[in-house]
């Protein structure tokens, strides 16, 4: 019993037993880490099967957030995939879901900025406020957030919060001058108590101050107050508004007026309302000059699109602000000939 005691006591079985169960404890461990890959690598796969942008699920993002570890940045570049495939509910619902789970103050900001910009994009203004305002409560010195709320209240025709936003923006150190002047512009244009004339005095001093304003005022006097318009007819530049020349009604046309200024004149006669002149430093009013005094009748015209200055989008119609990158009265138009398609009706009835 003694030898058995002092065997044991053997140093070099302490080692060899040491060694034994260090070996015992890797292999278990290395063991173990196979099975956990093994498993995970079948969850992959049974993931992989569905991850098509149709087939992913809100709780796919969040599961591959927390369990997998992957990325913040990478699981708002896979839910933002929604929104360039223009399925702004499914991105709208991905954000909300992802919100939920998100702790950091950082990542939640700018979850609400995403979440905000899509309900913008879907046509929400309402709800793209409300988040944004709710951004603007713990961070109210967030510029991008302030620009939305500017637009938002804006397309909402909510000039009075709109002058408030500027105020914000101005405080923040944000070069908004040519913002101010076009809401205080629209604000006029929309006050439903001055007079029509009233209002034509005031645009007409913003006007001579701010001449790139000059769209927005000549749409007005256009619509409310033509008499004005052409009272101070050769002030404007036509070369910008060839499009709202082009569309205007004949009744609604004062040829004495048009006759004084050059544009307004090989304009209308490219038109083939007036048959004063036989060229014109224009190209394209030259070939329907031309065309209009032609034996035959050959069916051609005008049509217009806008190319903004600031991002160098083409866009079909004309707005007051790019629906692209958002400038203000950046949208230069261009016209092209094209065929006419007031071709005569060859029905038989």
């Amino acid at each position: 019993m003694d030898s058995l005691v002092l065997e044991y006591r053997d140093p070099l079985f302490g080692i060899i037993v040491f060694f034994t169960l260090i070996f015992i404890i890797s292999f278990l461990t290395y063991s173990f880490s196979l099975y956990k890959e093994k498993k995970a690598r079948k969850d992959y796969r049974k993931l992989l099967r569905r991850f098509e942008i149709g087939k992913l699920k809100e709780e796919d993002y969040v599961h591959l957030y927390k369990t997998y570890n992957l990325p913040f940045d990478s699981i708002i570049l896979l839910a933002s995939t929604f929104v360039h495939k223009g399925n702004y509910t499914k991105a709208i619902s991905v954000y909300l879901t992802l919100l939920e789970h998100v702790t950091d103050r950082v990542k939640k900001e700018e979850l609400l900025e995403l979440l905000g910009s899509t309900y913008f994009k879907s046509g929400f203004m309402q709800r793209a406020k409300e988040i944004f305002l709710r951004i603007l409560k713990f961070s109210p010195r967030n510029i991008n957030a302030l620009n939305y709320l500017l637009i938002i209240n804006e397309k909402l025709k909510d000039y009075q919060s709109a002058q408030e936003t500027i105020e914000c923006l101005e405080e923040v150190g944000v070069d908004i001058k040519k913002d101010k002047i076009y809401i205080d512009t629209l604000t006029i244009i929309n006050n439903p108590i001055e007079s029509f004339e009233k209002k034509s005095e005031k645009l007409y001093e913003i006007f001579k101050e701010n001449p790139d304003i000059q769209r927005l005022i000549v749409q007005f006097y256009l619509q409310y107050n033509k008499k004005f318009f052409w009272e101070h007819l050769n002030e404007f530049d036509f070369k910008k508004l060839i499009d709202l020349m082009w569309y205007l009604n004949f009744d609604d046309l004062d040829f004495d007026k048009i006759a004084q200024n050059k544009i307004l004149n090989e304009l209308y006669n490219a038109k083939g309302y007036l048959k004063t002149i036989k060229h014109s430093d224009d190209f394209v009013f030259d070939i329907l000059i031309a065309l209009n005094n032609h034996e035959h009748k050959i069916p051609a015209t005008i049509d217009f699109e806008f190319m903004c200055s600031s991002c160098k989008q083409i866009h079909p119609i004309f707005d007051s602000r790019c629906p692209h990158c958002h400038s203000i009265l950046t949208l230069n138009v261009k016209h092209n000939l094209v065929k006419s398609l007031n071709e005569t009706n060859q029905s038989l009835q």
